[in-house]
């Protein structure tokens, strides 16, 4: 059975581990291989997404909060893995180009590991990852208000980016930061809307 990853160049390793033993690398495949600690790699999936440009895509805020609260259900009900439709989890890619963008992440990872690291951990384990659940649904249930709000997606998409590393990491004090960003995600929208 494989031990819980503690930071990112663990997740990006046993990633890698996957490219170099099979042709082709499967969704199903690496959801597999980090096993019960999928929730925060696949917020820090749908945190990149939101925060790239890809957020100014009309509809692109309301299914990435579909997404999320696919997400954050599955972790509220106690879920130890994450679970996807088999049509999804079928996709697939070239094991030489995931290891290219394997290798282009491993620097970036490494210096985001010297930052980050276990502290306030309460705020990430049992009761403190339901209350990301929580948020990640409320967030979820916004997005689709977020089409009205220039930048709003992209800044809940870093949050959810920030949450994803808190739970791989167990970093409380990142958790913290994400929360103050949906505060203030909230508040900018607010302010448009009203």
């Amino acid at each position: 059975m494989n031990q819980p990853l503690q930071n990112l160049e663990q997740l990006l390793d046993r990633v890698g581990e996957l490219s170099r033993h099979n042709d082709r690398v499967s969704i199903e495949m690496v959801v597999e291989s980090i096993g019960s600690r999928s929730f925060g790699p696949l917020l820090m999936l749908i945190g990149i997404t939101l925060f790239s440009p890809l957020s100014g895509v009309p509809g692109m805020s309301f299914f990435m909060g579909l997404f999320v609260l696919l997400v954050a259900v599955q972790m509220l009900i106690g879920r130890k893995k994450f679970w996807l439709p088999h049509f999804i989890l079928d996709r697939s890619i070239e094991h030489n180009k995931l290891q290219k963008a394997l290798d282009w992440l491993s620097k970036p990872a490494r210096g985001i590991d010297r930052v980050l690291k276990p502290r306030l951990t309460f705020l990430v384990h049992r009761g403190g990852s339901y209350g990301i659940a929580v948020l990640c649904v409320i967030v979820g249930l916004s997005m689709p208000i977020m089409e009205l709000v220039p930048f709003s997606s992209s800044a809940a998409g870093l949050a959810l980016l920030a949450l994803g590393l808190s739970l791989v990491v167990h970093d409380g004090l990142l958790a913290l930061l994400a929360f103050v960003i949906f505060g203030a995600t909230f508040t900018l929208i607010a302010t448009n809307l009203l």
